[in-house]
């Protein structure tokens, strides 16, 4: 039996704490379902994270759940102003480590939560990153087309799930993370 859903066509408003519920939320759930949720205040979006953390195993870090909540509740719940410019509002990109480090892909991909959806070797929610570094490997283009998916998110190219955007990713990580793809065999 094949299920096939359809492809997820919104995405998180861009701010602070968005690469959090990316990489948590979308695991399981689409933007829409988010969205959608009456703009409750901090109290509900705490019992909904820690009903998804203990009763379905959603691998949320404990320091993780304050930035998630505080992004929540500020962009969906009762803070929220759901005005189109607070949507349209452009995300800075913030390197995570110090200027003049060099910067892992290894460590990119850990800290924007990749790895939730991505793994090495095998397919999870997103492909295998050796089966992307197979794909692009003698494509010319390869870095501008995974720089690319991090930036601007995307379907259809590995099927149907949405890879949510990640604008908040610096061109140097990007970099990183798509070297560090393109190498694995």
């Amino acid at each position: 039996m094949k299920i096939d859903l359809p492809a997820e066509k919104d995405a998180f408003k861009p701010a602070p704490g968005v690469e959090l519920a990316n990489g948590q939320c979308l695991s399981c759930h689409s933007v829409e379902y988010v969205a959608m949720q009456p703009p409750l205040p901090r109290t509900f979006w705490a019992t909904s994270v820690k009903k998804m953390r203990e009763k379905y195993g959603a691998a949320v870090a404990e320091e993780q759940v304050e930035p998630l909540l505080d992004y929540l509740t500020k962009h969906y719940g009762v803070e929220s102003t759901n005005t189109a410019s607070s949507a349209a509002a452009v995300v800075k990109p913030v390197t995570l480590v110090p200027a003049g480090t060099p910067i892992s892909g290894a460590a990119v991909a850990t800290n924007y939560w990749c790895l939730s959806c991505h793994d090495i070797s095998a397919k999870k929610v997103g492909p295998a990153y050796k089966d992307i570094a197979n794909k692009y490997r003698h494509d010319t283009d390869a870095y501008a087309k995974i720089a690319e998916q991090v930036q601007k998110g995307g379907s259809g190219k590995w099927g149907p799930v949405m890879m949510p955007p990640f604008p908040m990713v610096s061109a140097a990580e990007t970099k990183a993370v798509a070297e560090w793809i393109l190498s694995q065999k």
